[in-house]
């Protein structure tokens, strides 16, 4: 196995950033948003993956911006090559489409640690709100773990679901959030599970366009049903339910069943979804007949929302930091206490289901 990319920074380097993008345009619109940031410098761009490949080369950047649809060579193409010959961090800049998401997904599969989506030419008013989240996530990819891809890691053997645990009671609930990694580390879960698996409800940092072809997804590689959520739906065994990007997913009880409530209250912790809306529910509706579990991300969303649920009773665990391509929220949720277990991220579905199994 490869080590994973360690990242060159030190405390007060600025992170030296590669564009590569076919528009003249969007290289310049990004080179300006990004040199407004201090700790950030552009130092080249490249109209397409061949002038790229000399600039990394040269320039040794430390985090490339890579947009998919150029001339020559498409991102995908390149960034699986990439990947394999010369990991480093990788933040695609992706079109807010239903196409565009299932290319941005792809991508993340082949090792890219985050997407934003593209700028709009001429839209003044939301270069603030983009200017915070492309530094915060360049900012993080140049610290994120970053592993070679072999010749066969774009398409996994898919793990063999645990078999083995009876669950003799429709009451347990699985609750997950995830963020920065979590798209690859969710479906490593899910893989896991076997179709009778007690139901698993999931928050993932991620915009509208994106959560239902990511639902989808997980359903061609999980043994159990997962699809985006839907309000007032019933929550039911071997099923496994996404957050829409566009709102918050909570968990309610109704006589002896439990139902999905969806709101499109405020962000929380900058978010909506958020994991803290989603686990706080959690542990008013479930109590000990729930499990959480926090994945690889940015951040600190979840960590008050888990010490909820486990001080309601319901078992916690993170994933460890070794498995982690972002650290953040599992160190977080372990700083507050809310966590009862640490484990690689292969181990936490066999973990989950013998604790539900013994509860049952």
């Amino acid at each position: 196995m490869h080590a994973p990319y360690t990242s060159p920074l030190t405390p007060h380097a600025k992170i030296r950033v590669l564009i590569v993008d076919d528009s003249a345009l969007m290289r310049s619109l990004l080179r300006e948003l990004l040199m407004t940031q201090p700790d950030l410098e552009v130092v080249g761009a490249a109209p397409d993956p061949h002038v790229a490949r000399e600039l990394i080369k040269q320039l040794d950047p430390d985090v490339l911006t890579l947009d998919v649809e150029m001339p020559r060579m498409n991102g995908l193409d390149f960034l699986e090559k990439l990947m394999r010959l010369r990991p480093m961090p990788v933040v695609m800049v992706s079109t807010l489409t239903e196409q565009g998401s299932e290319v941005t997904l792809r991508a993340l599969e082949l090792g890219a640690v985050d997407f934003v989506t593209k700028p709009k030419l001429g839209l003044a008013s939301q270069l603030p709100e983009m200017i915070e989240e492309i530094g915060e996530k360049i900012r993080v990819a140049a610290r994120a773990r970053i592993r070679r891809r072999t010749l066969g890691g774009a398409t996994p053997v898919r793990p063999t679901p645990i078999a083995g645990h009876v669950f003799g009671t429709t009451e347990r609930v699985i609750c997950v959030g995830a963020s920065t990694g979590g798209t690859e580390a969710l479906k490593e879960f899910l893989s896991r599970l076997p179709a009778n698996a007690p139901a698993v409800l999931i928050t993932q940092h991620m915009p509208e366009h994106f959560t239902r072809p990511f639902a989808e997804r997980l359903n061609g590689l999980s043994a159990m049903t997962v699809k985006e959520a839907a309000h007032d739906e019933r929550v039911l065994p071997g099923h496994a339910y996404v957050a829409p990007g566009h709102s918050h997913l909570r968990v309610v009880r109704s006589g002896a069943y439990y139902y999905i409530a969806l709101s499109q209250e405020a962000p929380v912790n900058r978010h909506r979804p958020s994991v803290d809306v989603l686990f706080m529910s959690a542990a008013e509706a479930l109590g000990p007949n729930g499990l959480g579990v926090i994945l690889t991300g940015m951040g600190r969303d979840g960590a008050a929302g888990l010490l909820a649920m486990r001080q309601a009773g319901a078992f916690t665990i993170a994933q460890d930091e070794e498995t982690c391509v972002v650290y953040g929220m599992p160190r977080a949720a372990i700083e507050v206490g809310a966590v009862q277990e640490v484990l690689p991220l292969q181990d936490i579905a066999r973990r989950a289901l013998t604790l539900l199994a013994e509860k049952g």
